[in-house]
């Protein structure tokens, strides 16, 4: 089963002075890439975290937030009003509004808080991971149903690319009768005596510069590939994407052999399915 590299996961946890909220967004990329954006005091943790999102997620661009909230009555927190100062100045160029909502956009944003605590509880920590834990869980189910609708698109393009080939199948018998008879009218219009032996030797090797049976076949046995591929137990993107290379090569050469406009006009139909697939395998994972 595919799964697409898009997916959102969020997770909250309420301590007993803190409201921690875990964000994780992802969109395609060819390598791992995570941002993160962490509150200050937790930096010392980072790479932790970022390790547990390395683990579960092998490729995409991933935005990871972790928002802390200060609950409780009882703590040492304060404003951290030149930060917050310079967040208000900043939001205020770039949209409108009092400075109550302004204030309150400010407040939303990192290191907005100071504490006299510098050491982080262990419980805080694990609760943290536990909750990236679930939003990486809510990611990837994300991602699977993303990939189940891609999954019905290939599917769809797959049926069209057969069709498409059966056609040039159907039509090959025909394309060749054309080119001889194009190849005996050209001759005769030389007006001039020609051997018949040499000339069938002649137009026998012109027809075989142009037969594309081993084309047929191998394009029948690329999409076979393909589909087996995306029906198996993992998610290949990168695979489905060297596979749609030889497809593209098979099409390629079927339309510079083709020399006949029925099957040339058959091959624009076939680049233009090939093409949507690959667009949406920059969405595989």
């Amino acid at each position: 089963m595919i799964q697409s590299m898009t997916g959102y996961g969020k997770q909250v946890v309420q301590l007993a002075t803190k409201k921690i909220t875990v964000e994780l967004k992802s969109l395609n990329s060819k390598n791992l890439d995570i941002n993160s954006r962490i509150p200050q005091g937790y930096r010392d943790k980072e790479l932790v975290l970022r390790k547990l999102i390395a683990d579960s997620l092998v490729r995409g661009k991933v935005d990871f937030g972790l928002y802390v909230e200060i609950t409780g009555e009882d703590t040492s927190a304060e404003i951290n009003q030149g930060v917050v100062k310079k967040y208000m100045e900043q939001l205020s160029t770039i949209a409108d509004g009092d400075d109550f909502k302004l204030l309150e956009l400010a407040l939303r944003m990192p290191d907005t808080l100071k504490t006299d605590k510098d050491d982080i509880d262990e419980g805080e920590i694990a609760a943290i991971k536990e909750a990236l834990k679930k939003a990486l869980a809510a990611l990837q189910s994300f991602r699977t149903t993303e990939g189940q609708v891609l999954e019905k698109d290939f599917e769809t393009r797959l049926k069209m690319l057969r069709e498409l080939l059966q056609e040039v199948i159907s039509i090959d018998p025909n394309r060749l009768k054309s080119i001889r008879e194009r190849l005996e009218k050209a001759v005769t219009d030389l007006k001039t005596d020609v051997d018949e032996n040499r000339f069938e030797q002649e137009l026998i090797y012109y027809l075989e510069k142009y037969d594309i049976t081993e084309e047929k076949v191998r394009l029948g046995n690329h999409l076979d590939y393909f589909e087996t591929t995306l029906h198996s137990s993992n998610s290949n993107g990168k695979k489905l994407g060297f596979i749609c290379q030889e497809i593209g090569r098979e099409i390629n050469t079927i339309g510079s052999k083709a020399n006949y406009a029925p099957m040339q006009q058959i091959v624009v139909q076939m680049k233009d399915e090939l093409e949507k697939i690959k667009e949406q395998l920059l969405n595989v994972l």
